[in-house]
């Protein structure tokens, strides 16, 4: 993108400099039609591509953007050629019906690469399997590209701290799907634990689902549609089997996510709601646990090898003491010295296929006495950023420029407790943190958890302006 000059303009300073001519439709801004400035004006929507397009890609993150009238979802991307021609039908049906006019504007890509190279387009959805949020993430805002990307920020802490400072340095707009914060039940019960409705805040129950282990997996030959070893990434070459990546027919819920090559299971695939929710109401959005310790039991064969029953705990410094298990209630209870309060998606799951029990009668709000619960916020009180819908919220902010409701180094202290959890279940001990250095204190062993070799050829590299600044 070519410096601003006084006789050129690109298409996402136009859209920064006229975010005050525009008009308001459902809470989220609609640029102001490109015929009032004549034809050769520069775009006026935001050129949008899409980064993975499997389960979660055509179920939530393209719906929730190409919902919006100053968004445009122009090109496609995934390493199964059979997922983007799928994509591209998809996007293509969508914007037909919309208009009433045939449409065939966009455009496939089965490497991420040479879709970040394409000038056009501004801005890209990350909807890919863990182990490639960070990588893809750090080329995006390299290439100058805003980013809404899928939670959990990253595999390992170190790729998280890589991610965020990328961002940081970078200057672009990055969303974490960390939606739950633009739910409105999860913004309240946080106001209300921070305006001390509840007394002063001493436990946080978070309840997570669990996932079920599965037997062995026979080896199997690579379909031709998919590039394999690009999708397996940094993490280490073994064998293709179609229960370790995704369903060859169909969009159900794909194997990887229970395999922890590829991510950690449900403690950071629902952990970074929850968490992430829990550090909300605490005022611990920029900082970590200083203790954490607990258990899990993990399958002792089979492909899927992520944990199973656990129980996690940690204390922050300011001595708020937080339990994890997939033996609570699937929610968040914040128990202070007043009373406590609930909060939950309810019944609600951000897809049909998630591992989710429903829970008889369940609340998305509940407290110990339900008084708490029409509680008015008052105006010289402790008022959270309000989104009415987190893609849009994100459109809103690569308009104006300003953050998001959930920025990406809030997304990687909450992706990083997660992954303080798991390190517990797997060294079976109490563990010290400190946030600051983003290290385990006197824990060598501990530390060898914070990052994972990476293969060559799609190592993660640091910027030539950017330091490592994990530890330091």
């Amino acid at each position: 993108m070519k410096p601003i000059s006084d006789s050129t303009i690109t298409r996402r300073s136009f859209l920064r400099t006229s975010a005050l001519a525009t008009t308001v439709i459902s809470g989220f801004p609609t640029i102001v039609p490109a015929s009032v400035f004549g034809k050769n004006a520069p775009s006026n929507r935001i050129n949008v591509g899409a980064i993975g397009t499997g389960r979660i890609s055509r179920g939530h993150d393209l719906p929730g953007v190409w919902q919006y009238d100053n968004a445009r979802v122009m090109a496609v991307c995934d390493l199964d050629s059979i997922r983007a021609e799928d994509a591209k039908k998809l996007v293509n049906d969508y914007y037909t019906k919309k208009t009433g006019k045939e449409y065939d504007g966009v455009r496939v890509y089965t490497d991420y690469r040479e879709l970040l190279n394409n000038k056009d387009i501004d801005a890209v959805l990350v909807s890919t399997p863990d182990h490639w949020h960070a990588p893809i993430v750090i080329d995006a805002v390299r290439a100058k590209k805003d980013v809404y990307m899928q939670k959990p920020a990253s595999l390992t802490i170190a790729e998280g701290r890589m991610m965020a400072d990328a961002v940081n340095q970078s200057k672009q707009i990055v969303q974490v799907g960390s939606q739950q914060r633009s739910s409105e039940q999860f913004r309240y019960a946080a106001e209300l634990v921070r305006n001390g409705r509840i007394g002063q805040l001493k436990t946080v129950y978070v309840g997570l689902p669990g996932d079920p282990s599965g037997d062995e997996e026979a080896q199997m030959p690579v379909p031709k549609n998919l590039n394999y070893d690009m999708w397996l990434g940094t993490t280490p070459d073994v064998y293709y089997t179609e229960k370790r990546v995704h369903p060859q027919v169909g969009y159900d819920r794909p194997g990887w996510l229970r395999c922890e090559q590829f991510g950690a299971g449900m403690i950071t695939g629902w952990g970074s709601h929850h968490i992430d929710c829990a550090h909300w109401a605490m005022n611990t959005e920029h900082t970590g646990p200083v203790e954490i310790w607990g258990k899990a039991d993990f399958p002792k064969s089979g492909l899927w090898d992520v944990h199973g029953i656990f129980r996690t705990e940690a204390l922050y410094d300011n001595g708020v003491h937080m339990i994890v298990s997939n033996e609570i209630p699937n929610g968040i209870k914040f128990e202070g010295t007043d009373g406590w309060i609930f909060v939950s998606r309810g019944d609600g799951s951000v897809t049909a296929s998630d591992p989710v029990a429903k829970q008889q009668a369940a609340k998305k709000l509940d407290a110990s006495d339900p008084k708490l619960l029409t509680s008015v916020i008052g105006p010289n009180e402790v008022h959270l950023a309000v989104s009415k819908e987190h893609h849009g919220n994100w459109l809103e902010s690569v308009v104006s420029r300003k953050q998001p409701i959930a920025p990406a180094e809030i997304g990687h202290r909450s992706c990083s407790a997660c992954l303080l959890h798991h390190a517990a279940m797997k060294l079976n001990r109490k563990l010290y943190w400190d946030p600051k250095k983003e290290q385990f204190k006197n824990d060598p062993e501990a530390n060898q958890l914070l990052s994972r070799p990476q293969r060559k050829e799609y190592a993660i590299k640091l910027a030539a302006n950017q330091k490592n600044t994990l530890g330091k």
